[in-house]
């Protein structure tokens, strides 16, 4: 435990000591947010914050593992998938900066990244780490097999779960230490789930480099912003967390753990089904988070409120896994 404490601490220093002097240089070359038109009135005057902070985040969470991890296969997977996705957000954000617009890279390329990145996740972890190919029922004790068809059902399981999550951390983060906060909590709770089960110290290890940066970057991030992580940062911490869930064996309890991100992503469904179908809208504004800011409740108060939700989701989950191990 000591050098996950050691290596979660070194995150979170190097965090916040790097990143005064990572501000002034994106606010020296204009590397600013671009603000849609369609979000709330409210968030216009955040348009030039610089962003991009997830770059400072993988910094800080690639010393401390490079330098202290054994390199077993199951961090070397996570930690792979997590640059690779944060890589992508960084395509996306360097394009929306060069081209001074809110839209990126485009969704067919996204696609195949995606893909291409599930492929290699689906390789290691079945090759390298040799994870069974199922789909394990923790609550009820029970495995569905998904080995049939040359692992291709697997294969298709792990690319929903790295695109879903992804995609959820991404539009959760649209309010100040919003996203961060929540990665934090659900982070957290991965490093209770491999500190507890045996032969994972080197997935412990770096899910305390992700729970500190996560928290060193909430010094700079939480409201008022002064950098937002963009989506090098959402991308990067939802490809983190999904590889967690998938090298740990929690792909179903991953919607309890990450609870608070399912709710984000299901506010959005729901809405995009709602006024497709009858041209009516559930929310004032999805995702959710918005919803609340047109019903005049302070960022502040629903980025706590948010975080509070996360951390009972992530506990109920932990608590679900640990009961499932004994």
């Amino acid at each position: 435990m000591g050098e996950v404490l050691i290596a979660g601490t070194a995150a979170l220093l190097i965090c916040i000591f790097l990143s005064p002097k990572f501000i002034a240089f994106l606010q020296g070359r204009e590397f600013g947010q671009f603000i849609r038109e369609e979000g709330p009135a409210a968030h216009h005057v955040k348009a030039g914050t610089p962003t991009m902070g997830g770059i400072i985040i993988f910094t800080a969470i690639s010393i401390p593992f490079l330098i202290l991890s054994d390199y077993d296969w199951r961090s070397v997977g996570v930690y792979g998938v997590a640059m690779l996705c944060a890589l992508l957000g960084f395509a996306d954000d360097f394009i929306k900066i060069v081209r001074r617009r809110s839209l990126g890279i485009s969704a067919r390329m996204k696609l195949g990244v995606t893909i291409l990145i599930s492929v290699l996740l689906w390789y290691v972890a079945t090759e390298k780490v040799g994870l069974q190919q199922t789909l394990r029922l923790r609550v009820v004790d029970y495995q569905v097999d998904l080995s049939f068809l040359g692992g291709i059902p697997f294969l298709i399981m792990i690319y929903i779960v790295v695109a879903g999550t992804t995609s959820a951390v991404n539009l959760t983060d649209g309010l100040d230490g919003l996203a961060a906060g929540c990665a934090a909590i659900v982070l957290l709770s991965y490093i209770g789930i491999t500190f507890i089960t045996t032969g994972q110290h080197d997935l412990a290890l770096l899910s305390g480099c992700l729970v500190g940066a996560c928290v060193g970057f909430l010094w700079f991030n939480a409201f008022p912003a002064t950098i937002f992580m963009g989506d090098t940062g959402s991308l990067g911490l939802g490809g983190a967390i999904a590889g967690l869930a998938i090298m740990t064996k929690t792909e179903v309890l991953l919607i309890l753990i990450g609870g608070i991100f399912v709710v984000e992503a299901l506010s959005v469904l729901i809405q995009v089904f709602s006024f497709q179908t009858f041209r009516k809208r559930v929310f004032l504004m999805a995702p959710i988070h918005h919803h609340f800011e047109l019903m005049a409740w302070s960022e502040t108060k629903i980025i706590l409120r948010f975080w509070i939700v996360a951390a009972i989701f992530s506990a109920i989950g932990f608590t679900l896994y640990q009961y499932s191990v004994v």
